[in-house]
């Protein structure tokens, strides 16, 4: 959302707008910890989540303004009673719900009435913060729950009436209150809230430091320092657009100052910083999604996406490695870098909590949330403990209002994407999509992939990851499924689809974000983007034939898997960027490509085998003659 919605307040309005967003937080943290069961009584996941919601949308109104005339100084009178609303319909679920429990298929007024409220206020909320495409999604889904029966053919449903669609959607465990809503204030809350405390003592710079130290001195070293920095910073933000803006500032302008043109400087930064949704051991909210929907330890998510990351990013170093060869760019001076015994001195400490967060996430299983929390405990201890920097207590409560005010957007977006899923569930159109779509794509799998890539990709012109994976998940998941793919590797490439939107002209928010603050063309920027991110464009087609690139098989069949998908990736940016030692023309360009292409897949079969064997030897005949030509060139040029 842009920033100019939100309000900068002050005196007892900002207390208040401050007070529930830090309350948002810490509600959200005491949950994770399992504060609740210190209580005389039990609390049902439904009532926390009404007191969340509450939280969230009382926050929402006084925090931002409905439209470019609204007071930005000030909250008006309608926006007090918003926030009041967004409260009781919250509330009222968080006071009432062991009666509703029992009681959930009986419509009696005041169901009707806060759940009419719920709906609208969720949708209001979400228009301000996100913009109007995700409102009309919503809404698109629930007057298809009531016109339905209107409907030819598979797309007719059962007619229903206005009351039972609002109290369904606001209280039902599929709606409002389903799994989206409930990922966000029981996981995700704890992971932003890592980072926005490693941000307030000084981690975002660390990580920084150390990506500077590790790449800065080599050639086309300040776009390394972006790919390195924006992964680092990835693994624990999950946020394509938060990447590009923490560090899009700093290395845009040192790229274009190396000798990078503004639109390829603009689309590494988005690129880099993309790829920090497919990067473990944070990723981005879809993932966690997808473990809850598969009823899978987060760590096998994460473990599974692993390949696929390192490979999104081998392609992104690759190129942007040729380009700076391609055009003469050196590495930062060493006055320009920071020192790494300085570096280590200063910030070793906040390799604590990050290694804390692997062994709990990765290694021992938590809870991700547990895992989330843990991290925190550990960036609070560490920060209190700095010389510089230290983590007081104002600069504690301010990491937990801008946990809050992260949380706001996501709140949102996870509630429509509960809306969605309840109209589908209501209508069954779930249901029905799948065997819809199987009979479309002919029973054939790969063509059910390329319908669901395209649909996830224009699906997510301007809707985040998580809600164009909700859908898909719910409508085309178990289509491929049905078709023989493995549930993890289907979820997976819905998420990298989804993903890519980020990076895809022309609604592209990642890149727009970078290009902004890169001062480029946006659709130079765009299709730059897409070239340097060309592997996510072609790995998802392979993880959900081949699963030992998502790490399912043996030791051998995953190593295999990792040598021959290296090769092809490297073969592949070559092409391309169009540079070997010296540019090359379309003909090289095209056999790089091609054995490149024949590469990537593992040698699962005699077929597949044989393709690598191929591609390995045209691999090798082209980069001798490339690197031939080269010397030869450079013999007549000396003479």
């Amino acid at each position: 959302m842009a920033e100019g919605r939100f309000r900068t307040l002050a005196g007892a309005p900002r207390a208040v707008e401050h007070g529930l967003l830090a309350l948002l937080t810490a509600v959200g943290a005491l949950w994770v910890l399992e504060a609740q069961t210190w209580l005389p009584r039990a609390i049902f996941k439904e009532q926390y989540l009404g007191l969340f919601l509450a939280l969230a949308l009382g926050a929402t109104f006084l925090a931002t303004r409905a439209g470019r005339g609204a007071p930005r100084d000030r909250v008006p009178w309608y926006d007090w009673l918003l926030a009041a609303g967004g409260l009781a319909v919250g509330l009222y679920v968080t006071a009432r719900y062991p009666t509703i429990a029992y009681q959930l298929g009986v419509l009696t007024g005041d169901k009707v009435a806060f759940g009419a409220l719920a709906v609208l206020l969720v949708l209001e909320a979400t228009r301000r913060l996100v913009g109007w495409v995700m409102v009309g999604l919503g809404a698109g889904f629930i007057l298809y729950a009531k016109f339905a029966y209107l409907l030819p053919g598979l797309l007719q449903a059962k007619e229903t009436t206005w009351e039972r669609i609002v109290v369904y959607l606001y209280l039902d465990t599929n709606g409002l209150f389903g799994l989206p809503v409930a990922v966000t204030a029981t996981v995700v809350v704890t992971f932003i809230a890592f980072g926005q405390v490693l941000y307030a003592c000084g981690g975002d710079r660390f990580l920084t430091d150390i990506a500077m130290v590790a790449m800065g001195r080599f050639r086309g070293g300040p776009a390394k320092v972006s790919v390195a920095a924006s992964s680092l910073f990835g693994t624990v933000s999950g946020s394509a657009v938060s990447n590009v803006v923490v560090d899009g500032p700093i290395t845009i302008p040192m790229m274009k100052r190396a000798g990078y043109a503004p639109h390829l400087a603009s689309a590494i930064e988005a690129v880099a910083s993309t790829g920090g949704q497919i990067m473990p051991p944070v990723m981005g909210v879809a993932a966690f999604l997808i473990a809850e929907f598969l009823a899978v330890p987060y760590g096998d998510v994460a473990l599974a996406a692993l390949i696929p990351a390192l490979l999104y990013y081998l392609a992104l170093f690759v190129q942007v490695d040729l380009e700076a060869a391609k055009h003469g760019l050196r590495g930062l001076a060493r006055a320009e870098l920071p020192r790494a015994a300085v570096v280590c001195r200063r910030g070793w400490g906040f390799l604590v909590p990050i290694a804390v967060l692997f062994y709990t996430l990765m290694i021992d299983n938590w809870e991700p949330g547990k895992a989330g929390m843990s991290a925190v405990v550990a960036t609070v201890l560490v920060g209190a403990l700095r010389r510089t920097e230290r983590l007081t207590l104002a600069r504690l409560f301010q990491a937990m209002v801008e946990t809050g005010r992260i949380l706001l957007d996501i709140a949102a977006i996870t509630a429509v994407a509960g809306f969605v899923i309840g109209a589908l569930q209501l209508s069954g159109l779930g249901f029905k999509f799948s065997a819809l779509l199987v009979n479309v794509a002919g029973g054939s799998s790969l063509a059910l992939l390329l319908l669901s890539a395209v649909v996830c990709i224009v699906l997510g012109m301007g809707m985040p990851t998580a809600v164009v994976y909700v859908m898909l998940a719910v409508l085309v998941g178990p289509a491929l499924v049905q078709l023989g793919l493995a549930p993890l590797g289907a979820h997976l490439f819905l998420f990298y689809f989804g993903m890519l939107s980020m990076i895809t002209p022309p609604v592209c928010l990642a890149t727009f974000a970078a290009a902004s603050i890169g001062g480029a063309d946006f659709m130079r920027t765009g299709w730059a983007g897409m070239r340097l991110g060309i592997v996510a464009y072609v790995v998802p087609f392979l993880f959900a034939y081949h699963p030992a690139l998502l790490m399912q098989g043996s030791v051998v069949d995953v190593g295999f898997a990792v040598v021959t998908a290296v090769l092809g990736v490297v073969l592949l940016s070559m092409a391309c960027v169009g540079y070997l030692f010296r540019p090359m023309g379309w003909g090289r360009r095209a056999g790089f490509g091609l054995a490149g292409l024949l590469l990537l897949p593992p040698p699962s079969s005699a077929w597949w085998l044989l393709a690598n064997v191929v591609g390995l030897g045209l691999g090798v005949l082209v980069v001798l003659l490339q690197r031939t030509g080269a010397r030869v060139a450079a013999t007549e040029h000396a003479a």
